[in-house]
């Protein structure tokens, strides 16, 4: 077991992967020989070759178009989209046909497709480069959408991503890439979709965040005897254990850096109302980015939440 970034970590699984099964294709802009933007798929070429890490023409709806045909046909297509702004121009291809090839089909089809991302605010980016819209995709039935917020989550959670018969949407927070180290597991291994973590207990109130902002609830809870859910799979998210923890402690605070109208804290907070009333000792406090565009590098620090603002909603609930 050795340490690794999160960037090392996606690397490993997709290799291991690829090596453990040959219908398993990575294809998007600049993957091969360059490597990907981030460098996630660095080495992959020389070792798989151009017919299993393809490189493809700047046309996101092209790309997922294309793997959407492979993943029908048995084929297990890994696309890398550049930055989640640019994943737009593929999302009917996503919605209209990915999702619905299942029902569509009557079950005789399945989409074994991951789409990877890296997603989110932090990394002083242009325009379209720091999108934090995970709540597009998990408002699509039939997709999966998944996001890990250490290295070690990032193999397991992308081990059991390309395994699936379904198509996942799986989200790297691009402010993580780089910045954690953690323990990872030599060989392959896989973390369950559908499964949040307790990052840390307590029982004072919980905490429900995923990604950059798990990090970042986790700093703002100092002096504070709080329960942290990493959520990990954003769709289906972990209801049992988000009920269990809210039961538990009566209190909730939902931490994401997306806007927060119709954010998936809304989902979270309506469960706990719908599901756990009479265990609240007070309102679910939501804490997320303003209804408006992300912000050019200047303006981001100020547009994603931050240790103190979050520290202030745990002070809150606290009074209740």
């Amino acid at each position: 077991m050795g340490k690794m970034n999160i960037v090392q970590a996606v690397q490993e699984a997709l290799r291991l992967e690829m090596e453990r099964d040959g219908d398993v294709v990575v294809l998007g802009e600049d993957v091969g020989r360059d490597g990907g933007v981030f460098r996630v798929t660095e080495g992959l070429f020389e070792r798989f070759g151009p017919e299993r890490v393809i490189d493809t023409p700047l046309s996101e709806i092209g790309i997922v178009g294309a793997a959407v045909g492979m993943a029908a046909y048995g084929i297990k297509p890994v696309v890398e989209i550049q930055f989640m702004g640019f994943i737009y121009a593929g999302l009917e291809q996503i919605f209209s046909h990915a999702s619905r090839i299942r029902s569509r089909s009557r079950g005789r089809f399945t989409c074994p497709l991951v789409v990877r991302a890296p997603y989110g605010i932090g990394i002083k980016a242009p325009e379209l480069h720091s999108e934090s819209s995970e709540a597009f995709f998990c408002h699509m039935p039939g997709v999966k959408v998944v996001v890990p917020s250490t290295p070690y989550n990032a193999k397991g959670l992308l081990t059991s991503a390309i395994r699936d018969p379904n198509p996942v949407v799986f989200l790297e927070p691009a402010r993580l890439y780089r910045s954690i180290k953690g323990e990872v597991p030599d060989g392959e291994y896989s973390i369950p979709l559908g499964k949040a973590s307790v990052y840390q207990e307590g029982v004072d109130f919980t905490v429900v965040a995923w990604g950059t902002m798990l990090h970042r609830a986790a700093d703002a809870a100092e002096g504070f005897d709080c329960e942290i859910i990493d959520l990990m799979t954003l769709k289906p998210f972990d209801e049992e254990t988000v009920l269990g923890s809210v039961k538990k402690t009566g209190r909730l605070v939902v931490v994401h850096e997306a806007t927060m109208n119709l954010g998936l804290g809304a989902e979270v907070a309506a469960l706990a109302a719908g599901e756990a009333i009479e265990y609240l000792k007070g309102p679910v406090i939501r804490v997320a980015g303003p209804e408006a565009v992300v912000p050019m590098a200047r303006l981001e620090d100020d547009y994603m939440p931050g240790v103190e603002r979050i520290k202030r909603a745990y002070e809150k609930v606290m009074r209740y």
